[in-house]
């Protein structure tokens, strides 16, 4: 199958919507990092290419039509040499509301395990490997908290998209821009019904929330046991 269309915006820059948008085109479907965290073969394949492994992306992209978000957008020149026939999208926003949404979801999740979890626990410590081989030490250089950087980064990373694909296999495109461009880029008639815009910035804080009293309740057991442990051989 292939992909046809290769979204190379950042995350946090509508990439929910646009694959939303782009399944209600007839892509389907459309990778993008929510498959990675949920489907244990995607994060052993992004856990490979974060470590070094020669990616083969012919079996990672088997069965999607198109690609958006982390951390494939990070990848589009080694995707194109695979599927050359494949569109770019490329999705951008005001670049100070992007690392507000950025620096409050996706970094903020990637942090919340505790620095013992992701040391000890084999799960939470590869996601973490993961996410630092192919999103913040790959695109970020480990700087991502640094906001003038990162925001620097995330201008030159649009030039040097436009630099790199020619005007007419390229669409920079806004999802308040709506169908219309989108359609006209890709061929595709306009749906009768509106684009899709998905905040899910909601669901983000809830889970960094969940993930942050996790940790913090298996720390407490761990510290009563400790101290449960030291009581007993004290008596």
């Amino acid at each position: 199958m292939g992909l046809k269309v290769i979204g190379s915006g950042f995350g946090r820059t509508g990439t929910m919507s646009m694959k939303a948008a782009l399944e209600q085109l007839g892509y389907v479907k459309t990778h993008h990092m929510e498959y990675v965290l949920k489907n244990a073969d995607q994060r052993a394949y992004w856990h490979g290419i974060a470590t070094g492994e020669t990616p083969d992306w012919d079996t990672i992209f088997n069965g999607y039509q198109a690609s958006v978000d982390f951390p494939s957008a990070s990848y589009y020149k080694e995707l194109l040499e695979v599927f050359p026939d494949a569109k770019i999208v490329h999705t951008v926003r005001d670049v100070d509301r992007w690392y507000k949404s950025a620096s409050e979801t996706i970094y903020a999740i990637s942090k919340a395990p505790p620095a013992w979890a992701q040391k000890f626990i084999p799960f939470v410590r590869k996601n973490k490997e993961m996410v630092n081989g192919t999103v913040w030490k790959r695109v970020f250089h480990g700087r991502f908290e640094d906001e003038a950087y990162a925001k620097q980064i995330f201008r030159d990373y649009t030039e040097q998209v436009k630099a790199d694909i020619p005007a007419e296999n390229l669409l920079i495109f806004e999802v308040k821009d709506g169908w219309e461009p989108l359609c006209a880029f890709l061929g595709k008639d306009i749906p009768d019904t509106g684009f899709p815009h998905i905040n899910d910035s909601a669901s983000f804080k809830k889970m960094i929330r969940n993930v942050k009293m996790f940790f913090g309740a298996i720390h407490v057991a761990l510290l009563a046991g400790v101290l449960a442990l030291i009581w007993w051989l004290m008596s």
